[in-house]
């Protein structure tokens, strides 16, 4: 009896080391390969992917596209440049609801559309298995919902509720010196590639500015003059003096070709996110037109499409970061004051005294006779808006260094620019 119940007990711990390729497959894909095709639109991702059926004839071609079906959803999971879940502690909280998450009549309603046809058709292990391969759209908006309810990812509500979602700025990219406003009031196809950019965030909610607004224009004029000398990327300087969080560039380029006597047009956008406080590029990604007779706007939209949506999936990864860290700021002095070295030495300890009290964490870029720059992250519940900041440096600096003062030079969302004085 004692020897049946060892074997028993055998058999049930070695059942539970059964995970990577016989329990834990359960509902999950046998194929799991997949590529990204475009986004079809700001909630609908189009993926081809492979499924494998095994089983009677009749029942191989049917269980091989609902394999498919679940390679596609998991690509958009785990797969590709940008899937959704990117941070461990997301991942950890889906594998408690993987098994039933690829149940197939879940899998079922974030299939938004199937191709009719396959791009590939192909049978396997002498024919007791089935391959094939066909496109699908996705509804990752749907399934992003989902996720969030049931707690796997932070809502971009969530986010927006203690941060705000990022302030995006929009600009053509133009040569070294260039200026971009210039362009885009010059050329009409940079015009509407904007345009189609804007009209695809502000379908995700994004704070989008618009250089044409007034206020804008006015900020930007006051606060180029102050720095001007910071170097010759112009696009940077905008996205600083007007306070975006990131700044995105892009460029378009359009071919034209014959179909018989057709004429067809083909575009490709390129598009570069940034992070305005440092100009550190985020994301970049070209995306493609279909060959076709339609008119420039019609292929450029069709090509941003494909880039933007992988752009900003990395736009919102650097926002959760910053997010643990505290709204970024780049924060600088200009000293024009009159000094000796001893008291220079001591006003810049100051200062730097002074930012650390007032962030969770700082870096000093520059420090100079005339210059200090720095990057620091503050808590956003302390710090709203830029001026609180201010008014939190400026007293703390006053209490280490009584032989000057702070005054304000230039306040927004990002840039605060001080000047110390006698």
């Amino acid at each position: 009896m004692r020897s049946v119940l060892k074997y028993v007990l055998v058999v049930l711990i070695a059942a539970s080391f059964l995970t990577p390729n016989a329990m834990a497959q359960g509902n999950l894909p046998q194929s799991r390969q997949a590529s990204f095709v475009e986004s079809y639109s700001p909630t609908e991702w189009m993926i081809q992917a492979a499924g494998i059926g095994t089983g009677s004839k009749k029942e191989q071609e049917v269980n091989a596209i609902n394999d498919a079906k679940k390679s596609a959803l998991y690509f958009c999971l785990y797969m590709g440049t940008d899937p959704i879940l990117t941070a461990p502690e997301e991942k950890s909280r889906f594998a408690l609801q993987e098994q039933n998450f690829f149940d197939l009549n879940n899998v079922n309603k974030y299939i938004a559309w199937e191709a009719q046809d396959f791009t590939l058709r192909a049978k396997m292990a002498d024919g007791k298995s089935l391959k094939i391969e066909k496109v699908f759209r996705v509804n990752v908006g749907l399934l992003k919902e989902d996720l969030v309810t049931l707690g796997v990812i932070v809502a971009g509500t969530d986010l927006a509720a203690e941060l705000g979602l990022p302030q995006i700025l929009v600009l053509p990219e133009v040569p070294k010196g260039g200026n971009p406003l210039e362009a885009l009031d010059n050329q009409s196809e940079l015009k509407q590639a904007a345009r189609s950019i804007e009209s695809y965030l502000t379908a995700r909610r994004y704070e989008v500015i618009v250089p044409e607004q007034q206020d804008f224009l006015n900020n930007y004029g006051s606060t180029m003059k102050l720095i001007k000398g910071a170097g010759d990327d112009v696009s940077l300087q905008v996205a600083q003096s007007i306070g975006s969080d990131v700044y995105v560039t892009y460029t378009v380029s359009i071919a034209t070709g014959m179909q018989g006597s057709t004429e067809t047009r083909k575009a490709s956008v390129t598009v570069r996110a940034f992070e305005t406080t440092t100009g550190r590029l985020l994301g970049t990604e070209t995306g493609y037109s279909y060959d076709r007779p339609a008119p420039p706007e019609v292929v450029t939209e069709e090509a941003i499409k494909d880039a933007i949506d992988k752009v900003l999936s990395r736009v919102m990864a650097y926002w959760k970061d910053d997010l643990q860290k505290g709204i970024q700021y780049k924060v600088i002095f200009n000293i024009t004051g009159t000094f000796d070295q001893d008291q220079l030495e001591d006003l810049q300890f100051a200062v730097a005294d002074a930012v650390k009290s007032c962030s969770n964490r700082s870096k000093e870029n520059v420090a100079t006779d005339q210059t200090l720059d720095y990057l620091l992250w503050a808590k956003a519940d302390k710090y709203q808006q830029a001026r609180d900041l201010y008014r939190d440096i400026k007293t703390a600096f006053s209490g280490k260094y009584a032989n000057a003062k702070i005054k304000q030079q230039q306040l927004n969302r990002k840039l605060i620019m001080l000047e110390i004085t006698n």
